[in-house]
């Protein structure tokens, strides 16, 4: 589907601030987890500098009955960014201002199209960080975070995305301005707004600032691994030490095959074996955190127990982690990952559908790496197919989505951190019901009347084809 974007030119937008170009609008047809089989070719890419920018192309292009689709570092993992229908891609990198900071208030403003690592590098000096980013948060931008109410390695103690986002300015499908939230630590103010803006994949409106919360730099961090002798006994003790509260900030599963797979595309030399890495913060009394940990792993008969202050072991052991979806990607060059899954489950679930993963890959006979943030009940896997291959593909497939519909049995959800997107929209239903689901279709028809924004997402297709219309009356 293709539209006259010709409307454009008649902006006050500078001339680089807009392309046509098909290299410009290729780049803008993918993202991580869509890199492969790509995605629509936008009609047009538009580079927005300010906040009334976004607003002039808004209102424009619901005049005109464009479709837009915002677009940032591309990181994503369920083409939530790429365009589905055409239209205009909303590129806001540009928008990567740090627009205020309070350090006394422990706050700071900045635009979506700001690095996450770069908020932490620009408050360090002051002994702050902003805790809930994600493990790509050196190459994702905030936007993109708020937009699927992303989460990390420390969202076990620190929290997602959203509890940590005060306000927003925002720009709605018709070019209105709003702003959400407020700078109170609290308020019980109207609807909240915020909350409903963070996760809605930029169906709703476009983040033009973030007010963002901060944290104080704890002043005791260790960290260091956990090696078992197999994988059940590793979930098992994840769920016992977070359910028995110990404090910890980071605690990770590494199944035996990640581990190969890192050290493959790393050169390091992580043990063939179940890991669990770890993390634990504190200001006083950390030994005792440390302690009552290592006494529950020792239940489940850990192997090795591993914790220190070590900061260049600790940056070798979040490097391995941080970069096995690479890993993923270049272990075998004849079969590569399927789709990202990244089910969350309660934790008291997390060793059953670790078992659950491990036997459908023994059952079907395929390669299923399985790592994530273990401590809030994320599990991360993947089919390793060989996408020439139709009887693999469809063994993988069916991993895939079992694997999915068990987590919402189990009370979990499709989806921990990477958002619907386009490539989970037929579980949204089952996860949350017809009636919620027209609930959020009546919010979207509120807010976006003619589906000007983000359209072919997060929905699931109606009837009639489109993935957002008028809900049923």
């Amino acid at each position: 589907m293709t539209h006259n974007c010709s409307f454009l030119e008649g902006l006050d937008l500078a001339d680089d601030q807009v392309s046509f170009a098909e290299g410009r609008r290729d780049s803008h047809a993918t993202d991580f987890g869509t890199e492969q089989s790509g995605g629509v070719f936008p009609d047009a890419v538009v580079y927005p500098e300010r906040t009334a920018d976004v607003s002039a192309v808004l209102e424009a292009a619901t005049e005109h009955g464009v479709p837009v689709t915002p677009y940032a570092a591309g990181t994503g993992l369920e083409g939530n960014a790429v365009p589905a229908r055409g239209g205009i891609s909303l590129d806001l990198t540009r928008m990567d201002d740090i627009v205020d900071y309070r350090p006394d208030d422990f706050q700071i403003d900045v635009g979506p199209g700001i690095i996450g690592s770069a908020v932490d590098e620009h408050v360090a000096p002051d002994g702050l960080f902003f805790p809930p980013l994600p493990s790509s948060g050196d190459i994702s931008t905030i936007g993109g975070m708020i937009a699927t109410d992303a989460s990390g390695m420390q969202t076990v103690r620190y929290g997602e995305v959203a509890d940590w986002v005060l306000g927003l300015e925002a720009v709605l499908a018709d070019g209105t301005v709003i702003e959400t939230g407020s700078r109170a630590s609290k308020t019980s103010s109207g609807y909240n707004l915020t909350d409903l803006l963070v996760g809605s994949e930029g169906t709703l409106a476009v983040v033009t600032e973030a007010t963002l919360e901060l944290a104080g730099r704890p002043e005791q961090i260790r960290g260091g691994r956990a090696i078992f002798e197999t994988l059940d006994d590793a979930a098992e003790a994840i769920s016992e030490a977070v359910r028995t509260e110990v404090d910890v900030a980071k605690i990770e599963l590494v199944d035996g095959l990640s581990a190969r797979m890192a050290n493959r595309y790393l050169g390091s030399d992580l043990p063939d074996a179940p890991m669990v890495f770890l993390e634990f913060h504190a200001n006083h009394g950390i030994e005792t955190e440390i302690d009552l940990c290592r006494t529950i792993f020792e239940g489940h008969g850990v192997r090795q127990f591993e914790v220190s202050a070590d900061d260049t072991a600790m940056a070798d052991l979040w490097e391995a982690r941080r970069e096995l979806a690479y890993a993923m990607r270049s272990y075998d060059p004849d079969r590569g990952p399927l789709h990202p899954g990244d089910v969350t489950v309660p934790i008291s679930s997390y060793p059953e559908i670790v078992r659950e993963v491990k036997r459908l890959a023994d059952e079907h006979d395929l390669l299923v790496p399985c790592y994530g943030h273990a401590g809030d009940g994320n599990l991360h896997y993947s089919p390793l197919v060989d996408p020439d291959d139709p009887d693999q593909l469809e063994r993988g497939e069916r991993v895939y989505r079992e694997v999915v519909e068990l987590a919402i049995e189990m009370g979990g959800t499709a989806t921990g951190e990477h958002g619907i997107g386009q490539g989970k929209r037929k579980y949204l239903e089952p996860e949350h019901g017809a009636g919620a689901v027209d609930a959020m279709r009546s919010i979207k028809h509120a807010l976006d009347p003619t589906g000007t924004l983000n359209p072919g997402k997060l929905f699931p297709e109606t009837e009639d084809g489109e993935g957002v219309r008028e809900p049923r009356r």
